[in-house]
């Protein structure tokens, strides 16, 4: 340690040179941090679903679910496995061992599912992903003195566009009931056409299907081809066709039946302003910005307000980024106490020189710190913004002791050189021991395991690299600055 430090106190060029390398790799570091309300953990978890259209329950379990669970039975890491069977649809759940690589098991689960070739031929492509928490940035409120129906439908035109914007791809609906369409046969239309009950609804469940045909290659590319026959509106579900006769004449569903548009009956409402209302949740996933997210949803409900329906009006429900810009703001305002205090009260009773130098330890130990933080998955979040504002108060400690020692040592050695040197060394050890000490009291949050220890590593990787970017500062640079300060 004397070697550097003293080597580091006679060269200056080089002093400096690691300073400016601090500030840009900081200033480029904090500029490619991701920007999220909370930290996006992964839950340890790996999700298959495929979709199997005009499947019953048993159907998919047979052609779908056993199969995917035979072939990634035998992988390591794989704690449990749920699967689920409903209709259409086969939801298949590997929970993952505490501690194993998780990136390495998705590819492994993605190339044995690969290698299944007796899906049914009605079967989309299994989608294999990580499952992950992602966390909502704003919700919107759309309410009025209009019906539910026509609630939900301007709300789903104003999810569509908010995810249409650069920057936004997710946001659901909240709030509502899911719809509905009613049929009732009277029993005499049954009699009449000699149906049954199972025989109308396997009509309905045939006729409305999104189903592939088949693939067309080409010199270029492979062309998936689709037939679309979901059925969306009661007027849709009445032209079904029940009974094809010889002659191509048909009974349609519409002719025995009548059809009303509705939602489940489930108690799920939302109301804001004391007004029937429909939530819009929008979320922040993958590299883009909270607070870029919550700025577009703020200029698009400008833009939108003004061609609502009349009765119908668009406001913001929950606004989470106001949270985090507030932590940002703390932060900022600290820091800048902490400089405009550290520089006062040394400059009072030491000198106007050494207290700069010192007061400069606070920006250059952060970003030395978050040169780091992106190369550790660390982000700019809640939790994150808690630590730098907790780690902010001890940051100095290492660059005031320093600086004192070097003061008191020009006051009898008088070569500024020499005092640096000494000064450094001095008090170089119990500098070290000091941030080693607080480095051990953080440490087992590193050690937490599960989603909680995901959640929390953010404190002690912030506190540890910032503290570490304050001993890099304290003993490495600011004694050469001292060395050609001039003191009084």
């Amino acid at each position: 340690m004397k070697g550097i430090i003293t080597w580091f106190a006679d060269n200056h060029v080089a002093a400096n040179l690691l300073m400016a390398l601090i500030i840009v790799a900081g200033i480029m570091g904090l500029l490619s941090m991701k920007v999220e309300i909370f930290p996006e953990v992964s839950l340890d978890t790996i999700s298959i679903t495929v979709e199997y259209p005009g499947a019953s329950p048993s159907e998919v379990e047979e052609g779908v679910i056993k199969k995917i669970e035979d072939q990634v039975a035998g992988l390591a890491g794989i704690k449990e496995i749920t699967a689920r069977a409903q209709e259409g649809l086969a939801t298949v759940i590997i929970e993952v061992e505490k501690g194993w690589d998780i990136k390495k098991l998705l590819d492994e689960v993605k190339t044995s599912i690969d290698r299944i070739t007796t899906f049914p031929e009605e079967a989309e492509r299994p989608v294999v992903r990580e499952v992950t928490r992602v966390h909502m940035v704003i919700s919107l409120a759309v309410y009025g003195y209009s019906d539910e129906s026509t609630l939900k439908e301007i709300a789903r035109q104003i999810k569509e566009r908010i995810t249409n914007l650069p920057g936004i791809t997710l946001a659901e609906l909240s709030g509502v009931r899911a719809r509905e369409i009613h049929v009732e046969i009277p029993a005499e239309n049954l009699r009449r056409y000699s149906l049954t009950l199972g025989m109308v609804a396997e009509a309905i469940r045939n006729s409305s299907l999104d189903l592939p045909a088949g693939r067309i290659k080409t010199e270029s590319r492979e062309i998936l081809l689709r037939a679309k026959g979901r059925r969306y509106y009661a007027q849709d579900y009445a032209q079904i066709p029940i009974i094809v006769r010889p002659d191509g004449s048909k009974v349609t569903l519409g002719d025995i039946a009548t059809l009303k548009e509705g939602f489940q009956d489930v108690d799920i409402s939302a109301r804001f302003q004391g007004l029937p209302a429909v939530i819009i949740n929008v979320y922040r996933i993958a590299d883009q910005n909270a607070l870029d997210v919550a700025n577009k949803v703020f200029e698009f409900l400008e833009e939108i307000r003004p061609s609502l329906p009349k009765g119908v009006f668009v406001a913001t429900y929950q606004d989470r980024s106001k949270n985090l810009r507030s932590r940002i703001s703390l932060l900022v305002k600290n820091m800048s106490y902490g400089f405009v205090l550290v520089s006062l009260l040394l400059g009072l009773f030491l000198d106007a020189g050494l207290a700069f130098w010192v007061a400069l330890g606070i920006p250059i130990s952060f970003l030395g710190g978050i040169m780091l933080l992106p190369h550790l998955d660390v982000s700019i979040n809640m939790i994150s913004l808690f630590a730098f504002i907790m780690v902010l108060g001890i940051v100095v400690d290492d660059a005031i002791i320093v600086g004192e020692n070097i003061f008191r040592k020009r006051a009898s050695v008088g070569d500024p050189l020499r005092a640096s040197i000494d000064g450094a060394l001095e008090v170089g050890r119990p500098v070290v021991f000091a941030v080693l000490t607080t480095v051990a009291a953080f440490w087992p949050l590193l050690l937490g395991t599960g989603t909680m220890g995901k959640f929390m590593r953010n404190i002690p990787m912030v506190v540890i690299v910032v503290l570490m970017g304050s001993l890099v500062e304290s003993l490495l640079i600011l004694p050469s600055h001292l060395a050609i300060c001039r003191v009084r």
